[in-house]
């Protein structure tokens, strides 16, 4: 069972219920439930008048625009998302940190209209909508345009060839209709697909004919990754995103100050 921050639930019919089913207290897992959706509210401080939305997700697309494209002095944090399922549990609502289950987003200081979704926790499928509503809800959909970072594994890509034989990580696009501008790596073949919050945020724009491209990395490492961060460098040299990357030892620095705080927390000996 999944739920959502301010998600309403409609009581069903009681109509055909027995007295001892209608009678049945309430398990800790239904009290844990229903004090999580008292909690969890969509928090946002961003204008409607956007014009570029960058969305990455999974820890090392978050990862790539951690180091190279978000610092303290240029975005503010204006808005957080707090999710509830049961791949990420809140435990602490009050403490808002880019944790697995929070999609922080933030703002370009010098240029309020573009936003940065840092979403490094899982939106489970029956989420996937009412996150949509709740994050598009509050954005002017005229100008506006999306890129999307993601990574899926390389076993997942169709090929006549052995995935074994492939240059493992590589980087594909899918852009909806309306995208005019200069894609950075070959289009996604068919019969090729994309799932999960990528693929609803891909459909959602081409629906509402908002410009949106995804860029995918096929990895065969799950976990974070020098090499598979660096898969989506190319993306830096697209007319949206060159405007908005940090001087290169800086970026450097800090992927390798990610890549080394992720290894302490990994390692069970520390």
């Amino acid at each position: 069972m999944a739920t959502f921050f301010g998600e309403v639930v409609t009581a069903l019919s009681r109509a055909g219920v027995d007295e001892e089913e209608a009678e049945r207290e309430e398990t800790p897992e239904d009290l844990e439930i229903r004090r999580e959706l008292e909690k969890k509210r969509c928090r946002r401080r961003w204008g409607r008048d956007l014009l570029t939305l960058v969305l990455p997700t999974g820890c090392n697309a978050v990862a790539f625009l951690s180091s190279f494209i978000l610092d303290s002095v240029r975005w503010e944090v204006v808005g957080a998302v707090s999710l509830w399922n049961e791949w990420c549990r809140t435990l602490d609502a009050t403490n808002v940190l880019p944790t697995d289950s929070f999609c922080l987003f933030y703002r370009l200081i010098s240029d309020p209209t573009v936003l940065l979704c840092q979403c490094n926790c899982h939106v489970a499928e029956d989420q996937q909508f009412q996150w949509l509503e709740k994050v598009f809800g509050y954005i002017q959909k005229k100008d506006l345009q999306v890129i999307i970072l993601s990574t899926c594994p390389v076993t997942n890509y169709k090929t006549p060839e052995s995935t074994l034989t492939l240059p493992s990580p590589f980087l594909k696009a899918l852009k909806t209709k309306e995208f005019k501008d200069t894609i950075c790596c070959p289009l996604l073949e068919q019969p090729n697909i994309v799932q999960d919050l990528p693929a609803a945020v891909l459909s959602y724009c081409q629906v509402w004919q908002i410009p949106a491209v995804l860029y995918q990395c096929y990895t065969d490492v799950i976990k974070l990754d020098t090499v598979t961060i660096e898969t989506f460098k190319p993306v830096l040299s697209s007319k949206i995103m060159a405007s908005l990357v940090k001087d290169v030892p800086e970026s450097t620095e800090m992927l390798k100050k990610l890549l080394a705080t992720n290894e302490i927390h990994n390692n069970i000996y520390t």
